[in-house]
């Protein structure tokens, strides 16, 4: 539970370009958050969390949902690359290696 308890966890934007392309393909299939989340597997509020760009999703759970929207994993993790931007820093050159 301590994961709920920070409140200042860093909205990234690989979370946030996630939750963009979760809200659009649960919304395009006519889905709530409460019949994603019963159909991945996942709580309702898991899935708000998400979409609200809190989390950052496991591989596991990408591929519930990926599964449960009925949309390879692959298609949708091409999606979340397509939004984000070219020219951003990755990881491995922001935190330094130890």
């Amino acid at each position: 539970m301590a994961a709920f308890a920070k409140k200042n966890v860093p909205n990234t934007a690989e979370k946030r370009a996630f939750a963009s392309v979760l809200v659009e393909l649960r919304e395009r299939r006519g889905l709530t958050q409460e019949q994603l989340g019963f159909e991945s597997g996942y709580h309702p509020k898991y899935i708000s969390l998400l979409e609200r760009a809190k989390f950052s999703p496991s591989l596991t759970t990408i591929l519930e949902l990926a599964n449960a929207l009925t949309i390879s994993a692959s298609e949708m993790i091409r999606r979340v690359e397509n939004i984000l931007p070219r020219d951003r820093q990755r990881r491995r050159d922001i935190r330094p290696v130890r």
